[in-house]
């Protein structure tokens, strides 16, 4: 929305009563840092992913999907309240976490008093323990995850939370590393979905594969932030390039499981699963991004506003819903996942939101498109981005010249065309001046300043 629209649409959080009586089940997978070409489906070569591919092949591959930003927090944050990172409560990574606040509409909150039954296992990132963005007071009836973002850089921490209460994990005490997270957050997740209820259900597991695993005092370099290398232990690799690969097959291998839980309970055929990453693929822990190409043919990765750095892999499964071997173009992002889950719940969408729904898109019915995307960075000061049609506008700092590309023609990023579209220069940037909106909690630092 503009910003005019958003000021005048206030920040409500409630929502209206169901209106349909038969609704479907929601599953939202969401990986950590895995790259637009990390996955077969989009081109990878080397790392298995039949699971990943089989979604593809039996319901939609998306190639122009979005995340909310290129980091963790404010990607996440984009998602849980359908607002891009000019509007949104949390635009970059806080230590501690920066929460959510009580009035805020959120995802979980949207869904739980639309009468489905809400879980969430893995990574949170808005608000800790005793914090009003916790999310047993964002709307999860249920809580099995890391206490901060800090946290969840640990694949062997000692202890995870429970709802509210810390949950101890013994075989990592000390030296061992026996209790892989990330295999808890699959065995809580398979659970909630063996539960008998009558109400739909809102599942989201927030895996914190592939991200390297920066464990203080603890990460050795030598790629073991996986229990195996599995299938890549004997390739001449480096090896925290078998840990990296081990880790994205792993959590392919735990996408299967949940597909197959569904199928066994007769789930399949009522219940969307959605599938993504938080943004482009990271550069740490001695992985390299560009040693399994896992930005494919883009530029850029994890803390760029270039298309590797918030362009992701996305894939929606709906047996009987969604046709299968579907590759789609169009250009939705985040912001547009709570708007969507409304139109399924039957409910109305909060009127402060940025996105629109896309059960158009899934279903094959005629989808509203987006007059622009935007989104703001403010780790490296402050830098922007928006998408207007195919044109693509980089800004790395406020007084720092626009840099323009068309996609259609330039996929890569490689050609800065702005000095030959002056109009369209001048439209973009009107956008990164509108779209957002100034809060004390964000302060734009000015390029003058790096």
């Amino acid at each position: 929305m503009r910003r005019r629209d958003f000021l005048a649409a206030g920040g409500a959080a409630a929502f209206a009563a169901p209106q349909k009586a038969s609704r479907p089940n929601i599953v939202l997978i969401l990986a950590d840092d895995l790259g637009y070409g990390d996955l077969g489906c989009y081109g990878q070569r080397r790392i298995e992913t039949p699971n990943l591919d089989r979604m593809a092949a039996e319901g939609v591959r998306f190639t122009q999907a979005y995340a909310g930003s290129t980091v963790c927090a404010p990607s996440r944050c984009a998602l849980e309240t359908g607002l891009h990172t000019g509007h949104a409560r949390v635009r970059g990574n806080r230590y501690p976490d920066m929460p959510l606040a009580p009035g805020d509409a959120t995802l979980g909150k949207l869904l739980q008093q639309a009468g489905y039954r809400t879980g969430l296992f893995g990574k949170w990132s808005l608000g800790g323990l005793g914090t009003t963005g916790f999310p047993l007071r964002q709307g999860y009836d249920e809580f099995f995850g890391f206490f901060s973002q800090t946290h969840a850089h640990n694949y062997y921490p000692e202890h995870l939370l429970e709802n509210e209460q810390a949950y101890l994990l013994r075989g990592n005490f000390g030296a061992k590393r026996t209790e892989y997270a990330h295999d808890l957050f699959t065995e809580r997740a398979l659970r909630f979905l063996e539960k008998s209820d009558s109400r739909p259900f809102f599942l989201y597991v927030a895996y914190t594969i592939p991200h390297a695993n920066n464990e203080m005092g603890r990460d050795t370099g030598d790629g073991m932030q996986v229990p195996d290398y599995g299938a890549y232990g004997g390739q001449d690799w480096p090896n925290p390039e078998k840990g990296f690969a081990a880790m994205i097959s792993r959590m392919d291998r735990d996408v299967g499981r949940i597909l197959a839980k569904l199928g066994e309970r007769g789930l399949a055929e009522n219940t969307l699963v959605v599938f993504s990453s938080d943004n482009g693929p990271h550069q740490e822990g001695g992985h390299r991004a560009d040693f399994f190409e896992s930005s494919g043919p883009l530029r850029g990765i994890k803390r760029d506003l270039y298309e590797g750095g918030i362009r992701v892999p996305t894939l929606a499964w709906w047996p009987g819903t969604i046709r299968a071997a579907q590759v789609s173009d169009h250009v939705w992002a985040f912001w547009d996942i709570l708007a969507t889950c409304a139109e399924l719940a039957g409910v109305a969408a909060p009127r402060a939101t940025d996105g629109v729904s896309i059960v158009p898109a899934l279903t094959g019915g005629k989808q509203p498109r987006h007059e622009y995307l935007y989104w703001e960075f403010h780790e490296r000061r402050f830098h922007q981005a928006a998408r207007m049609g195919p044109w693509k506008a980089v800004r790395l700092g406020r007084r720092r010249p626009i840099e323009l590309y068309n996609l259609e023609e330039d996929l890569g990023e490689k050609r800065d065309v702005a000095a030959r579209h002056p109009g369209v220069v001048k439209q973009m940037e009107e956008i990164l001046e509108w779209a957002r909106t100034d809060t004390p909690d964000w302060p734009v630092r000015e390029a003058s300043a790096e």
